[in-house]
C-alpha cells in the first residue's frame, strides 16, 4: 500500500492565491482558472499507484484557503482513497480548539496541519500550544511544513529546531514535520531520532532530489521515521514516485517509508 502523507486537493481559491505567485514563476506555469472535481485527485493517485492520500485544509490568518468542510465534502466523495487533515487559525486559540474538536469528532479528521509561514511564527509561538493541547487531547498528529518556503515568506519560522522545544514540552504529541527540511535537513534527522513522536515526511520533493543524509537516514536507523508524501498538485504522486528504486531501499524499508509508517502515525 502507498499512502501520500501530505496533498491537497485544491479549492480555485487556493489555486489562484497571490502568495503562489514564485512558484508559477519557477515552474512556468500559470494559476488555474477552473476549480478541478476531486475526481482529478483521484485520477492523479492512480497513475501514481497511490492507494490513499491525506489532503489538507488550508487555513491562513483570517482566510480559508481550502476549509475543513471543503476537504470533507471531497473526502465524502471518495472515503476509501482520501483522508482528511484540518487546520485552523492560531490567532483565535479557543475557535481553534473547538474546531480541532469538531474536525477529529465531526468530520473524521486524522490529523491538524499548520504551517508556520502562513502564521509568520515558528511553532514556539505561544498560540500554537492551544492547538497541541488539542491535538493530544484527541490523539491526533500535528502536522506542519519543516524547511525553505517557496512562496516569498519567511523561511526562518520553518527552522527544524523548533520542534525540539514543542516535543520537549509535549512529549505525547506526534509531530510530522513535512517536505523535508531543507537546506536544514540534518538538523531535522536530529530532532526527529532525539523524539520517539516526531517524523519526516519528504512532501515536495522527488525521489531523485532527496537530500544525500535523508537517503542514508531511511536506510539505516530512520527507516521507521521517514513517510513518503507528494504535496500535490505540485508534484504528481508518479513523477515523485518515479525514481524511488535509485535510493537502494530494502523491500521491508520500502514498505514502511510507503505506506507503513504513515498507517501507524495516523492510525488508519
Amino acid at each position: 500500500m502507498i499512502i501520500d502523507a501530505w496533498a491537497q486537493h485544491p479549492t480555485l481559491r487556493h489555486a489562484q492565491d497571490p502568495i503562489f505567485a514564485s512558484l508559477h514563476r519557477w515552474n512556468k506555469t500559470a494559476p488555474p482558472t477552473e476549480a478541478l472535481p476531486a475526481a482529478t485527485t483521484i485520477e492523479a493517485m492512480d497513475a501514481g499507484g497511490v492507494d490513499k492520500s491525506l489532503i489538507s485544509a488550508w487555513q491562513a490568518p483570517g482566510r480559508d484557503m481550502i476549509s475543513n468542510n471543503e476537504v470533507a465534502q471531497f473526502v465524502a466523495a471518495y472515503p476509501d482513497r482520501l483522508i482528511g487533515v484540518g487546520s485552523v487559525d492560531i490567532s483565535r486559540p479557543m475557535d481553534a480548539v473547538r474546531e480541532i474538536r469538531r474536525c477529529v469528532e465531526e468530520l473524521g479528521f486524522k490529523a491538524i496541519r499548520v504551517l508556520p509561514w502562513l502564521c509568520d511564527a515558528p511553532p514556539t509561538d505561544r498560540r500554537f500550544y492551544p492547538v497541541y493541547v488539542a491535538c493530544c487531547e484527541m490523539g491526533v498528529p500535528f502536522c506542519t511544513q519543516i524547511g525553505h518556503t517557496g512562496p516569498l515568506m519567511s523561511s526562518e519560522v520553518g527552522r527544524p529546531i523548533y520542534l525540539d522545544r514543542v516535543a520537549l514540552d509535549f512529549p505525547e504529541l506526534v509531530i510530522v514535520g513535512g517536505h523535508i527540511g531543507y537546506p536544514w535537513t540534518a538538523e531535522a534527522i536530529a530532532v526527529a531520532t532525539k523524539h520517539e513522536n516526531v517524523y519526516i515526511d519528504t512532501s515536495a520533493y522527488t525521489a531523485k532530489r532527496y537530500p544525500d543524509e535523508l537517503v542514508t537516514y531511511l536506510r539505516s536507523h530512520g527507516a521507521r521515521k521517514v513517510l513518503f508524501g507528494t504535496n500535490y498538485p505540485m508534484i504528481q504522486p508518479q513523477k515523485a514516485l518515479a525514481d524511488l528504486d535509485r535510493l537502494g531501499l530494502s523491500d521491508e524499508t520500502k514498505a514502511l517509508f510507503l505506506g507503513g509508517n504513515a498507517a501507524r502515525v495516523f492510525k488508519l
